[in-house]
């Protein structure tokens, strides 16, 4: 594929072609992993990583990977990314890792590495698949962050483990709400994002 605008291929999953609320991928790591910033903020990076680095690799394979066998190689290339990422997170996070649980394992199968591997990488050059699995990434991880973000603070008062709403704001009577915490928030509230960022796109295209 020739004549590829770099500007789109970094900044449309970030917005107008967000992996999560415009193609509704990767929904249930979004609702799992999303009760504390920390955590949200790990397993995103943990995405960007895998999809950059398989869709890497995937590229520079691509001529050499016989079509009838394409599906387990690009298994084999994500699971190889996958545990190279587990045992990192396992020497160097590893509380983090613990609280991921089976998620960090379950990128396997997220249909947004899968789904930049066989929609751009197969047929593009290593640098622009390394772009895109890294920008379709970083708009799934800013999903998390976003929803981890009200999750932590209305549910917990705190961000990454900190107390943010002061003291004297409990004694007045202020209580977290236990309620957000729980998964069906977390689709409620990625629910609202998808209605407001639909919202503005639409505001854009009338205009």
């Amino acid at each position: 594929m020739s004549d590829i605008n770099f500007k789109d291929v970094l900044l449309k999953p970030i917005f107008k072609g967000n992996p999560v609320t415009v193609l509704v991928l990767g929904i249930c790591s979004s609702l799992a992993v999303t009760v504390q910033m920390k955590g949200a903020c790990v397993m995103a990076l943990s995405v960007i990583v895998v999809t950059g680095l398989s869709s890497f690799v995937a590229s520079i394979l691509r001529n050499t990977i016989p079509n009838r066998i394409r599906i387990i190689v690009q298994l084999v290339v994500v699971s190889l990314m996958v545990i190279l990422v587990d045992q990192f997170l396992k020497a160097y996070a590893y509380s983090v890792s613990k609280t991921l649980s089976v998620y960090v394992g379950l990128i396997i199968t997220n249909c947004i590495v899968m789904g930049r591997i066989e929609a751009f990488a197969l047929g593009n050059k290593p640098i622009p698949s390394l772009l895109d699995g890294l920008a379709n990434g970083a708009g799934y991880g800013l999903i998390l962050v976003v929803v981890a973000f009200f999750r932590e603070i209305l549910g917990s008062g705190t961000l990454f483990g900190m107390r943010i709403i002061p003291e004297s704001f409990y004694a007045a009577g202020y209580m977290d709400n236990g309620l957000i915490i729980l998964p069906p928030m977390a689709l409620i509230l990625l629910g609202i994002i998808v209605w407001i960022q639909r919202s503005i796109q639409k505001d854009l295209q009338e205009k």
